[in-house]
């Protein structure tokens, strides 16, 4: 089998180059009294970014990506949508499902994020015929996290720098994968969604197909409550979740915790961007995910999946 090396070499620098080139001017500024010296680091930092972008991109020209239309019977701007109904049986069947193949994650995080990035390429050569290899290096904090606050986790679309800004218990598998994905060159977040969901619910491994199911599960609720947390968590306490489990999917959506009119702004605004790359809005990485796979589904099911 074909096999394209991303070498990512900015992931393994010691601290986010991009935050470098931003931050190194006015720390320096501020702890010496003086700009020359960021200015300096800040250069060296850029050098090594666009070095480590322009090796990247060359090694993706080789790339063969996934047709999603021609492969699943559906993207993103072709799916059905799944009525109230559907999305209460999806809920229902996929938390009882989670529950009963429950264990906890107790990897570290650097090692879960090689056995993602392995089951995930080993998912995408199943596809294409290639493996497509990247690193599987993650950060716990850049600067994005105070530009998104909203965010579990971000990744320079350039660069391919991931970074998890927090541990979120059975749903990490699944939002490393999605990190990943980007890192491999699928951009848009509701193709990084369903990849990330379609490895992992085939895998063997436990900890890893559960996340998938959580996945599932949480963005069925969040269309289902209507953007109301409070609705959220009446939903939730009415599935069979229970134990840790339970407080990791309060943890991504506290009942008591309203966002800020920062907060507010910044999802406008990244909505905003979403649909002028082409995709739908933030309402990709719930509505549309879920729809997907439920357009996914049903034309399997009934001979129409290619």
């Amino acid at each position: 089998m074909e096999t394209i090396r991303i070498p990512n070499s900015a992931t393994y620098s010691p601290v986010s180059l991009t935050d470098l080139m931003f931050a190194a001017p006015l720390a320096s500024r501020l702890l010496m009294g003086a700009t020359l010296p960021g200015r300096l680091v800040q250069a060296a930092a850029a050098g090594a970014y666009a070095g480590s972008v322009l090796s990247d991109w060359a090694s993706r020209r080789g790339v063969r990506k996934i047709d999603f239309l021609a492969t699943f019977g559906s993207d993103i701007k072709h799916m059905d949508e799944m009525s109230e109904a559907r999305r209460f049986e999806d809920v229902e069947r996929f938390s009882a499902e989670l529950m009963a193949i429950h264990e906890p994650v107790g990897r570290e995080r650097d090692i879960l994020a090689g056995d993602v990035n392995e089951r995930l390429t080993s998912y995408i050569a199943s596809v294409t015929g290639q493996r497509v290899e990247t690193s599987s290096s993650v950060r716990e904090m850049t600067l994005a996290r105070l530009m998104m606050p909203f965010a579990i986790g971000s990744c320079d679309i350039l660069s391919g720098d991931i970074a998890v800004f927090r541990s979120t218990g059975v749903f990490e598998p699944h939002i490393l994968a999605h990190e990943f994905c980007h890192r491999k060159g699928y951009l848009k977040e509701l193709e990084a969604q369903a990849l990330a969901y379609l490895a992992l619910e085939g895998s063997r491994d436990p900890q890893l197909r559960q996340a998938a199911l959580a996945e599932r599960v949480y963005r069925n609720l969040r269309v289902l409550d209507g953007d109301d947390p409070e609705r959220y968590g009446e939903l939730l306490d009415a599935t069979p979740i229970s134990g840790t489990v339970l407080e990791d999917f309060r943890r991504l959506r506290p009942s008591d915790k309203r966002p800020n009119a920062f907060t507010t702004a910044m999802r406008e605004l990244y909505d905003s961007r979403m649909k002028l790359t082409g995709q739908n809005g933030l309402s990709d990485y719930d509505r549309g995910f879920t729809n997907f796979l439920y357009t996914y589904e049903c034309g399997a099911a009934n001979g129409r999946a290619p």
